[in-house]
């Protein structure tokens, strides 16, 4: 075999094991590997590639498993059928990969059919990558699937996707004004569901008098959750303050912290307790975002977050059933003591 036609990609946030298998179902499909061909040794692979043996053994179980390849013992692995060609084949993009991402990245993946090639990339919040992955990856994708968040650069993005089939893209966790033509979008109501939340916490919130969100100024996080803050702090006559930096902050007895940064909580934290303020009692916290670490810490962080587990599950069914449509995807409060 030519490792000409199998690459493993730096920028890929693929496991290695599934870019070796992909690589390998894609040069089939591009004929450069035919019915009865065999394959290099995983010794061999391993060597050339400069991945681990084991890493390259889980790649050749895998198309073993999906009855692309087989095995004779003390010969190796050969090409069973060359005519193997995925249903679907998703280039995925998201802006970071962090403890929720990851929650809706494995129910997204755990939805799709079996054989469903995914090529999964991460740009870091920086539209420079990002337009770098997307111009450079013109494969015959059947989806594109996409985060859409800046810190800067958000305005040239809906020129980069209006060159996309608008069939073939689906927008996740937030829309995108101007583009040209309706693509599938699976998303967060960011404004309203700042709102509805700290409503749904209204009694827990009247022991408190003042409410400060922590929103740093380089921030990719949807400026609509400033308008919702806002909003529902006017509408119920809290004090409110958009804290760009929490660093100079001297804690307020009596105020509730929102956090929509995971370093930010962290930071809030360490403050009450050098400050030696009871949070929950003289001081109240919001964090942003359910993961489970925050069912324990300081016996529970009260968090607003959407469902990312549905968000995963939902894009995989718009893509599992061809559907272009806008999805709005729930959100909640999981009020807990540090409130």
């Amino acid at each position: 075999m030519n490792f000409d036609y199998i690459k493993i990609d730096p920028y890929s946030a693929t496991p290695m094991y599934i870019q070796l298998s992909n690589a390998i179902i894609s040069a089939m499909e591009l004929g450069h590997l035919k019915q009865n061909d065999i394959l290099p040794s995983i010794n061999d692979v391993s060597a050339e590639l400069e991945i681990s043996r084991d890493t390259a053994e889980k790649g050749y179980k895998r198309l073993k498993g999906m009855n692309v390849l087989g095995s004779v013992p003390g010969k190796g692995y050969f090409i069973r059928a060359s005519n193997y060609k995925p249903r679907l084949k998703i280039f995925l993009l998201f802006n970071k990969l962090s403890a929720h991402k990851k929650i809706m990245y494995d129910a997204f993946i755990a939805s799709l059919d079996e054989d469903a090639l995914v090529d999964f990339y991460i740009y870091n919040n920086d539209f420079k990558l990002f337009k770098k992955l997307l111009s450079e990856k013109k494969d015959d994708y059947t989806h594109y699937v996409i985060i859409p968040h800046f810190i800067e650069g958000e305005d040239l993005v809906p020129e980069l996707i209006n060159h996309l089939p608008p069939e073939k893209v689906i927008l996740l966790d937030k829309k995108l004004p101007f583009l040209k033509n309706k693509c599938a979008v699976v998303y967060e109501n960011f404004e309203n569901d700042i709102y509805g939340a700290l409503e749904k916490a209204l009694e827990r919130l009247s022991k408190y008098d003042t409410i400060k969100i922590i929103f740093p100024k380089q921030s990719y996080y949807p400026k609509e959750i400033i308008t919702g803050f806002k909003k529902f702090c006017q509408q119920y006559a809290f004090r409110y303050e958009v804290i760009n930096d929490l660093e100079r902050e001297k804690l307020s007895i009596g105020a509730v912290y929102i956090s929509v940064m995971e370093t930010d909580l962290v930071t809030l934290i360490e403050k009450a307790s050098e400050q030696g303020v009871t949070i929950g009692k003289e001081l109240g916290i919001i964090s942003y975002n359910e993961t489970p670490l925050k069912r324990i810490i300081l016996k529970g962080i009260t968090t607003i977050s959407t469902d990312f587990k549905q968000m995963g599950i939902l894009t995989a069914g718009l893509i599992s059933s061809n559907q272009i449509k806008e999805v709005e995807v729930p959100f909640s409060i999981v009020l807990r003591d540090s409130l």
